[in-house]
């Protein structure tokens, strides 16, 4: 009988606005937005009751608010958050110590052996988002399969407040069917990219061969390649600590104008910005890498003494590029974040076993 194992990705509805809500009865069933403004600033989250009319997080406030007239604003409390967060994570550990956190509002449970010897990851799931709404009086969705890429997919099926599970006999049929934009890893540059290939959806994905998408895609035309076949082998790891935060992008073509490479830096710094705002991980070290064309690589940095905002970040990636005249045609840029705001808070150690998939 194959073995395969139980993985479960929680991740918490609209995190950061929900917590809002839930602090200030007030803000209870009216369209909010944390972070930004009508005049500037970047919305962080936003209430599901926003999103009905277009607001999304990474969108301007000044956008947001031409979206959602009645939109009222609130500056993020993130120490609030971290505080929850850490509530939630208990939660966790008592069903398993195998917990990845992902960001203040997801993490990854390996739940394959349990600690409340429960052969379903279904139940445990239930129980979880249980436990959550009761003792914390938040809502958080589910996703239930034997790989990470598979249940953080899953989480979002029947958001919010629900949760799905894909079954190993259910996941070619599944894939195959995905949008492209769906995929865990594919960000909105690289789908549009995709699209102009004619890959809109699993499907399409997979009649691309290995050597094609390391060709367009570099070192994630690997994983892009494996996901699409239900392949994806990380494991769960429960004491890994982030040491840098960061997004890059490799060329379809090589890039020679000052144009072409300020709108290419546009569309990695748009995927570091989610990432920086479902994390909530600041950093004072900027770093931009650049790849040339024939595949020498140079990186240009600068260290802040207090955490600079995503506007600084950017103003920064643009001052790097200016720095000094890059040598010639550009194959790859990357934007990263170091000396975080994060530190050890909990190390697990424990091997993870494969029994039958329930």
């Amino acid at each position: 009988m194959e073995k395969v194992r139980k993985i479960i990705h929680v991740d918490m509805d609209a995190f950061y606005a929900s917590v809002e809500q839930m602090d200030n009865p007030a803000l209870r069933g009216k369209p909010l937005a944390v972070g930004g403004n009508r005049e500037r600033g970047v919305v962080a989250a936003a209430s599901y009751e926003a999103r009905r009319y277009g607001v999304r997080s990474a969108m301007s406030g000044k956008m947001a608010a031409l979206k959602c007239p009645q939109l009222i604003f609130v500056k993020p409390r993130f120490e609030r958050y971290k505080e929850l967060s850490h509530q939630i994570r208990n939660i966790f550990y008592d069903f398993t110590d195998l917990v990845e956190p992902l960001s203040l509002d997801e993490a990854f449970l390996d739940v394959t052996q349990n600690k409340v010897n429960n052969p379903s990851a279904t139940l445990i799931a239930q129980e979880i988002r249980k436990r959550i709404k009761e003792e914390i009086g938040l809502n958080a969705s589910a996703g239930i399969s034997y790989n990470k890429f598979l249940a953080k997919t899953a989480s979002d099926i029947n958001k919010p407040n629900g949760q799905a599970v894909i079954l190993p006999k259910d996941a070619e049929i599944f894939l195959e069917n995905l949008p492209i934009e769906r995929f865990f890893g594919i960000g909105k540059v690289t789908a549009e990219k995709m699209k102009a290939l004619g890959i809109h959806n699993g499907k399409d994905l997979k009649q691309f061969s290995l050597q094609f998408l390391t060709k367009r895609f570099g070192k994630s035309g690997l994983h892009f390649y494996n996901i699409v076949r239900g392949i994806h082998l990380s494991e769960v790891q429960p004491n890994r600590i982030r040491k840098s935060l960061s997004a890059e992008n490799t060329f379809s073509k090589d890039l020679g104008s000052y144009q072409e490479w300020v709108m290419a830096l546009e569309g990695v710094f748009e995927e570091l910005q989610e990432r920086i705002r479902r994390s909530g991980i600041k950093g004072r070290t900027v770093t931009l890498k650049i790849k040339y064309h024939d595949f020498t690589q140079q990186t240009r940095s600068r260290t802040f003494e207090q955490y600079p905002d995503t506007a600084k970040i950017w103003e920064t990636v643009l001052e790097l590029l200016r720095q000094e005249e890059l040598n010639s045609a550009v194959r790859l840029f990357g934007i990263g974040l170091s000396n975080l705001n994060v530190e050890e808070e909990r190390v697990h150690f424990g091997k993870q076993l494969l029994i039958d998939f329930e």
